[in-house]
């Protein structure tokens, strides 16, 4: 893992969102909403929380997992990876071209640094997840096995199967984080099909759940991702709902659906730079 300080993050955070809009502007596709809003949830798993070594391999034995269920957000994911090493943040430039290792949901065909699983086809992500952590328990493995899902995705009914299983089968080496922002591609969720109390629902499931309300803010976010390791090897599975904002650092994305999955323009984007501003940017 990369030692950094919280400053050296958080200006880090900056950079990835102006990745990410660059990403999606530079081919006009791809989901920037949700991405900008898990900036920080990236961030803090890969700068301060999680367990794991350069170079990359696909076993990752007595390394911490993470396994990214939401795939469309992949353009935060790809920043991430390539800002922390994992492979040259040229390549960023690639983003959904043809012939890209960095496809518009991630894949593992290609072999890019840091991708264990095709994911994007929602609600899978948190089995496989459970199998990779039972995996590592058979094998003596004590590292921890993390997990993003989107709110949106809680209306797939495998997902609540896999938190089923979980608890039934005590894999307490699994932190999951649902990135509760409120909103998916069709409007807000509690207008599509809404979570109820999800907080009770996943107690109710057998789950220790842990909430952040502050989910863009990294220290937050940093606090609440180590709490939930203190509570693993307990015999229960742990989940954090993470409340974050769609779009959050562009004031025009933020509080609306409409930039789940629609790049910005020129204009548009050279107004988000002026609000991510960097004295030294390292764009690509």
């Amino acid at each position: 893992m990369m030692s950094k300080s919280i400053e050296e993050l958080k200006s880090l955070t900056t950079q990835i969102r102006r990745d990410i809009l660059r990403m999606v502007h530079a081919v006009n596709s791809g989901h920037p909403g949700g991405s900008l809003g898990c900036t920080e949830f990236f961030t803090a798993l890969y700068g301060k929380v999680m367990n794991y070594s350069l170079p990359f391999t696909m076993e990752g034995k007595n390394e911490d997992h993470f396994y990214l269920s939401n795939g469309h957000i992949s353009p935060v994911y790809y920043s991430t990876l390539a800002r922390f090493n994992f492979f040259p943040v040229d390549e960023l430039r690639t983003f959904r071209k043809l012939d890209s290792r960095l496809q518009g949901h991630p894949t593992t065909h290609e072999g890019l640094p840091g991708i264990r699983i095709a994911s994007g086809s929602l609600g899978q992500g948190l089995s496989v997840a459970l199998g990779v952590a039972q995996g590592k328990k058979l094998d003596g493995d004590q590292s921890l096995v993390y997990t993003l899902h989107g709110d949106g995705e809680l209306q797939e009914g495998q997902v609540w199967e896999a938190l089923m299983y979980a608890a039934a089968k005590k894999v307490d080496n699994i932190i999951s984080t649902i990135d509760y922002n409120g909103r998916q591609i069709d409007g807000d969720t509690d207008d599509v099909l809404s979570l109820g109390n999800l907080h009770a629902k996943l107690e109710a499931f057998g789950w220790t759940v842990l909430e952040e309300k502050n989910g863009n803010d990294l220290e937050a976010v940093i606090a609440i991702l180590e709490k939930a390791k203190t509570e693993t090897g307990k015999g229960k599975p742990v989940v954090i709902i993470l409340h974050t904002e769609m779009g959050y650092g562009v004031d025009y994305m933020m509080g609306s659906h409409a930039w789940h999955g629609k790049a910005p323009n020129d204009e548009q984007l050279e107004t988000a730079f002026k609000q991510l501003y960097l004295e030294a940017p390292a764009d690509y």
